[in-house]
């Protein structure tokens, strides 16, 4: 399988490391080791007694219970853990598709949802998110449309990465009964689960109520946890599941125990750790919407439902990856054109889910002053 390179991914390795204002990040606020044993009296006792060897293959039992209680219908042999999301995206890849089989993948999206399917000899079809009255929203009929007799998987993401728009249950629904009609295997990265601005809009787990659902989950993004390296599907098909654990075989066979037993600390504190998360993005997110309504005329601002992320555009026929460019050269911040989502050249992600994004919106606002406003003339 020859497979394209990953935007995003080089993206991110030639600048994240060197660029001192990240405001285009998808994760929130890190914890510490620190921060995690402080939420249990005993818990540096148990990281410094833990042996170093091999760990489970299906994930450690006490973690794969706590994954399993954030679900209503799963239980912990339907939970696998993997190295992060990515693996998982993978390994769910080879597990359902062959070549030949027809996918559709809500776009714009992280590269993997649909790059993998058609370096495998699928046939992929985006289904791309619409803009309409200041919001980002889903065609049904479009997606209805699209599904053809040899359609394997629809693939979606909600809430979504890059626009934070967040389906309705009733949404959701309909892409279910769309994929059981025709008995269509059904991915859902569910990552920024927990993340809803009003948490009335919080929806249930895709794989809670669809039988050939799968479910991605991962400590990086809603817990702020991305240095762990633990992801997890849930799901209450078999087929794919054993499909997926003898694939991981073959990639990292296991994970590694501190990083299992630090995830069940979190998930253990769990709502601790989202509170804190979510208020984060809430005093960021006002600070947004005041910085979008004072510069409304540089700039389109789709206010998200959920998450730390959101995907603005420039007016003025302005290019991101320009725009973005001299940004970093003339302000040390950094953001993600849209070029690597395969979308346009005005689209860019801000990211605003960690304590500093006040200083990079200082920065990039003293930009659009000094610099960005005379470029336009």
């Amino acid at each position: 399988m020859k497979i394209s390179e990953f935007k995003l991914e080089r993206f991110f390795a030639q600048h994240e490391f060197a660029a001192p204002y990240l405001m285009c990040c998808s994760d929130c606020e890190s914890w510490t080791i620190q921060d995690l044993l402080d939420f249990d009296p005993h818990a540096t006792q148990r990281l410094l007694n833990l042996g170093l060897g091999y760990t489970e293959s299906k994930g450690n039992p006490a973690l794969r219970q706590q994954i399993a209680s954030l679900y209503q219908n799963i239980d912990p042999a339907q939970v696998l853990v993997f190295c992060g999301a990515e693996e998982a995206v993978f390994l769910y890849m080879q597990a359902v598709l062959s070549p030949g089989d027809h996918v559709i993948v809500q776009t714009p999206s992280y590269q993997s949802l649909y790059e993998i399917p058609a370096a495998m000899g699928c046939q992929v079809d985006k289904w791309e998110m619409k803009r309409s009255g200041g919001q980002w929203g889903v065609d049904m009929e479009e997606l209805r449309n699209l599904i053809t007799n040899k359609t394997r998987a629809i693939i979606i993401n909600t809430p979504h990465n890059p626009t934070g728009y967040l389906m309705s249950q009733q949404e959701l629904q309909e892409i279910i009964s769309i994929a059981r009609e025709r008995d269509i295997h059904l991915f859902v990265d569910e990552v920024y689960k927990y993340l809803e601005y009003d948490l009335d809009n919080q929806i249930p787990w895709a794989c809670d109520l669809y039988e050939k659902a799968v479910s991605l989950g991962v400590m990086s993004k809603s817990f702020g946890l991305a240095g762990l390296r633990i992801g997890w599907i849930a799901s209450r098909d078999p087929e794919v599941y054993h499909a997926m654990e003898g694939l991981k075989d073959y990639t990292t066979i296991c994970s590694s125990g501190p990083s299992e037993l630090l995830s069940i600390l979190a998930l253990e504190n769990r709502e601790q750790i989202i509170k804190r998360n979510r208020n984060i993005i809430t005093q960021n997110l006002k600070l947004l919407d005041d910085f979008f309504q004072q510069y409304k005329e540089l700039f389109s601002w789709f206010r998200p439902h959920a998450g730390p992320i959101a995907f603005p555009a420039f007016q003025q026929g302005l290019d991101a990856e320009v725009v973005g460019q001299d940004l970093l050269q003339h302000s040390g911040v950094l953001i993600l054109p849209a070029r690597v989502y395969d979308y346009d050249h005005h689209h860019f992600r801000i990211g605003f889910g960690r304590k500093n994004f006040d200083n990079c919106l200082d920065r990039f606002e003293q930009y659009v002053k000094d610099r960005l406003i005379t470029l336009i003339g």
